[in-house]
């Protein structure tokens, strides 16, 4: 499983790309999971960089899912149509965190 940072901006979406990258190819399971449980600071970059994940996966013919994704970020992918492309893990998004 791959692992998303709790901050994941424009700032530091380059450098997550290339951290997780290189693990996605090396994963052995037959669906790629991001977990994203972690993410409390975020903008639309957070979801370029789980589309370019996506997009690497199955170009390795894996398939793609996202676990605990925040409210506010699937929210985000729904609102600019891309929300069917980010698969749910697990039952549904991660509840809010406390402000």
């Amino acid at each position: 499983m791959l692992t998303l940072p709790a901050e994941l901006t424009q700032t530091q979406a380059r450098a997550c790309l290339g951290a997780l990258a290189p693990a996605l190819g090396a994963a052995t399971e037959a669906t790629v999971v991001v977990d994203a449980s972690a993410l409390q600071r975020f903008d639309s970059a957070a979801l370029a960089v789980l589309l370019a994940l996506r997009r690497q996966s199955l170009s390795l013919g894996k398939t793609f899912a996202v676990a605990q994704m925040p409210v506010r970020l699937a929210d985000l992918a729904t609102l600019y149509g891309i929300g069917e492309l980010l698969t749910a893990a697990d039952a549904g998004p991660a509840p809010a965190r406390p402000a």
